[in-house]
């Protein structure tokens, strides 16, 4: 199905838990900038999902907070892999990994995205107030014992504290065998001026520029058509994207995910709170398939470009 702009939704990132075992100083938690308590169930994200394949939606990212923080993250997994037959994934912050990378592959789970901007212990317990940087690490490698592949990190650059790791992480990536994802912090148009964003933004175009001069390969990613460099660093192949989000029509343009808060509200932008679509409420309350399915075509067609 397609929004007013022609852009095919072909997935959906589901939040299901705002609870986090980290407190990332600049986390946003998924776009939810209210917090809330009620979570879906796995049989709620199941049926939710049931009528998004029906739209043709065919994958999912399960996303916090942290979702390895619910105990019950195999059963949503297995509810959901069988609806969700192109990709399914999860994106966390690693550190209770090593617990569930082997059973979320057995139940469906194809890949991981995971967290972490920095490989200094210091600057970890900085940045998520928390001293679990091996934890991530051990996660890590087990996401890729387990054939959770690709293996993606995500590291968010920030100012001052880990611009000077990038050599380090696509060291880290080509010897665990995981691709980097630079990632430009992003905020919306209200947040930009505020002395926080000013103080740790960085764009990472001088990073993109640099590996389009040493790569020997570049791939494009289908999402945003986000470019991938492959070149050989150090004997290893390594693999880097620039996430660039801030101030970019194309990222808009290509966009073809909806969201699910984790109280159940379908969200059609991440960097918007005021055009919510509540899926969850009407789901308890006995609607339809009808209805439901009417709920989740409203969502999609009030999905508007944020960068235009």
């Amino acid at each position: 199905m397609k929004d007013k702009f022609g852009r095919p939704v072909k997935s959906i990132r589901v939040s299901v838990t705002e609870r986090c075992n980290l407190n990332c100083f600049y986390c946003h938690r998924e776009g939810e900038w209210h917090r809330h308590h009620s979570e879906m169930t796995p049989d709620e994200i199941e049926r939710i999902l049931k009528i998004a394949r029906e739209l043709d939606i065919r994958k999912v990212k399960f996303t916090g907070g942290e979702p390895l923080c619910r105990n019950d993250i195999v059963e949503i997994v297995l509810k959901s892999a069988p609806l969700m037959d192109r990709d399914v994934s999860l994106t966390t912050n690693g550190t209770l990994l090593s617990k569930y990378a082997y059973e979320l592959k057995e139940v469906g789970l194809d890949r991981v995205n995971v967290s972490l901007d920095t490989l200094d212990p210091e600057k970890y317990r900085r940045i998520t107030r928390k001293d679990m940087l091996n934890d991530a690490i051990d996660g890590i490698y087990a996401a890729v014992d387990a054939g959770l592949n690709p293996v993606k990190l995500n590291m968010v650059l920030l100012r001052g504290i880990n611009e000077d790791e990038i050599e380090d992480m696509i060291r880290f990536a080509a010897d665990t065998g995981a691709i980097l994802q630079i990632i430009e912090l992003e905020a919306p148009v209200e947040k930009e001026q505020t002395g926080f964003f000013k103080k740790y933004h960085v764009n990472p175009k001088f990073i993109e520029e640099h590996l389009e001069k040493i790569a020997e390969q570049v791939k494009y990613n289908e999402l945003h058509r986000r470019r991938r460099f492959v070149f050989n660093f150090e004997g290893k192949k390594a693999e880097v994207e620039i996430v660039r989000p801030m101030h970019n029509s194309e990222f808009c343009m290509y966009c073809t995910r909806i969201r699910l808060t984790s109280d159940g509200k379908l969200k059609p932008c991440l960097l918007r709170d005021d055009n919510l679509v509540d899926i969850l409420t009407p789901l308890r309350s006995g609607a339809t398939e009808k209805e439901l399915k009417d709920l989740f075509i409203e969502a999609i067609m009030r999905r508007e470009p944020y960068w235009k």
